[in-house]
């Protein structure tokens, strides 16, 4: 999300670097949607200014005796109050259209990342490792060839029970993967200064909104059904049928666009009072226009990355600069539809329907995240490293970048069995694109003024790809797995997978 000032003060800038990315000059349509809204808002200021002298007038002709002049003056006020919920409810018309305009376009790329079109013109900025010679192997094998062979790796069973793209994982297979991920978790936390967390796999559209995997990425993600019995639905229900009874009672009259905006208002406070919604309550409970996007607040969705549970604790927080940065990671499954992939990596664990993550978040400030990527990225490095899996890091460019992402290092991993770097790692520094999003601030010390935060987010790393690279780097001519020594002692002393008997 963007600061809708900075792109009228910067509308040259700010379409350059959406051409870099590939995409045509929006900033004269979103000036347009601004001035128009701000217009509307000024329009409203003076009929509220206009009611409040007519208000006044009242008292000044009653008290003068000048019953006629009092009861136009009443006429008029009452005219405005109707002309008013007409605006406010305009009003939020247009604030819907900007916001609605602004949320779809991504993230603008720093001035240090290569302009390109896509992954060929991604700058490889270091290597490290060679690929392992594998005595008495001629033909390396893949991954799933490796599993399937010990029988530790079972593709059909998974399918009967859920379809394509899932696998079950057996034995010292299944200890493997947990081996890893608890390597990884240990070595961030322990020497990495990261901060452990088990979060919600589960989450609310409006967390999805403040990582910015919604509105655009609604098809690359699994929902929950919204059910009409859900507390929230039931509740706001009842909040809308008693105030328009209430207001349906009493001696005055209230026009349809009135009865509408004192609603409106009414139920979102009864939502924030009584539901702890949060800032985006404008749109969780009530589609604002025709068109608009909706933010459901009765579903719920699988997080593709724990980025989206870690990033979204500072949602609607104000920290304390003293406490930043934050450095928080969490091992999760991880539930991704792979709607844009068909025919891609069908064989195997590389693309999957859930899969396992650990994920690296930082919040920082403004002056620090760039910084914070280097060491995060270097954090996620150093896993390959302990593993001793030869790897590169790439700069992505322009056209390659995630739609939140200012600048992203890529982090691949060498696959004899493909014989190729496959991607492992993602880190991004996304500036404070999803801080506006969230609304997360924090305060300057000895500032009167709150600015918004800087987030960054990475994997530390994919456990289901690691595993594939641990199979393939490792496999010896007699089909077995030697396991990393890293990893031995979370495998109880275990040196080698072999055939299960």
């Amino acid at each position: 999300m963007f600061d809708i000032k900075w792109i009228r003060d910067n509308p040259e800038k700010f379409d350059a670097k959406l051409a870099a990315r590939g995409l045509p000059p929006q900033s004269a349509e979103l000036i347009a949607l601004d001035e128009a809204r701000r217009a509307h808002v000024t329009k409203l200021q003076e009929a509220q200014a206009r009611r409040n002298a007519a208000s006044k007038e009242i008292g000044a002709a009653k008290a003068a005796k000048d019953e006629a002049k009092a009861n136009a003056l009443m006429a008029e006020v009452a005219a405005l109050k109707d002309q008013l919920a007409q605006g406010e409810a305009a009003e939020r018309d247009l604030d819907a259209k900007l916001r609605d305009a602004l949320s779809v376009i991504p993230n603008l790329p720093l001035d240090d990342v290569p302009l390109g079109k896509d992954e060929k013109d991604n700058v490889e900025v270091r290597k490290v490792g060679e690929p392992p010679k594998l005595a008495g192997i001629n033909k390396p094998l893949q991954h799933f060839e490796i599993g399937e062979r010990l029988g530790l790796m079972d593709f059909a069973t998974a399918a009967k029970i859920s379809g394509a793209r899932f696998v079950v994982l057996k034995g010292a297979l299944a200890r493997l993967e947990r081996a890893i991920g608890a390597f990884m978790l240990d070595l961030h936390t322990t020497e990495f200064g990261y901060t452990e967390n088990v979060v919600p796999l589960l989450v609310r559209d409006n967390a999805f909104y403040g990582t910015a995997q919604l509105p655009k990425f609604e098809d690359d993600l699994f929902f929950t059904d919204p059910r009409p019995s859900d507390f929230e639905d039931r509740t706001m229900k009842l909040v809308a049928d008693t105030v328009r009874q209430t207001l349906g009672r009493g001696d005055r009259s209230f026009s349809r666009a009135e009865v509408d905006a004192l609603v409106d208002k009414f139920a979102k406070n009864a939502a924030s009072a009584f539901m702890m919604a949060n800032h985006w309550a404008t749109t969780d409970y009530e589609e604002t226009s025709p068109g608009a996007t909706r933010i459901s607040a009765s579903r719920f969705g699988l997080i593709p990355t724990a980025e989206v549970s870690l990033t979204n604790f500072v949602r609607e927080e104000i920290l304390d600069e003293a406490k930043l940065p934050m450095r928080l990671t969490a091992q999760t499954p991880c539930f991704r539809s792979e709607a844009g992939a068909a025919g891609k990596d069908t064989r195997g664990m590389i693309r999957q329907h859930q899969f396992t993550k650990v994920e690296l978040v930082s919040i920082t400030t403004p002056e620090e995240s760039l910084a914070e990527h280097e060491r995060m990225t270097a954090c996620a490095e150093e896993v390959l490293k302990r593993l001793g899996l030869p790897f590169r890091t790439l700069l992505l460019c322009t056209g390659d970048m995630g739609f939140a992402s200012q600048k992203t290092y890529d982090i691949e991993v060498w696959l004899p069995g493909e014989n190729t770097y496959r991607e492992i790692s993602s880190c991004s520094v996304c500036g404070d694109f999803q801080a506006r999003r969230m609304n997360a601030r924090y305060k300057p010390k000895g500032a009167k003024e709150t600015r918004f935060v800087h987030t960054l987010n990475g994997s530390g790393l994919a456990v289901g790809r690691t595993l594939v690279a641990v199979l393939e780097n490792y496999q010896q001519a007699d089909g077995s797995v030697v396991v990393p020594e890293v990893l031995r002692p979370y495998m109880g002393g275990l040196a080698k997978i072999e055939k299960a008997a």
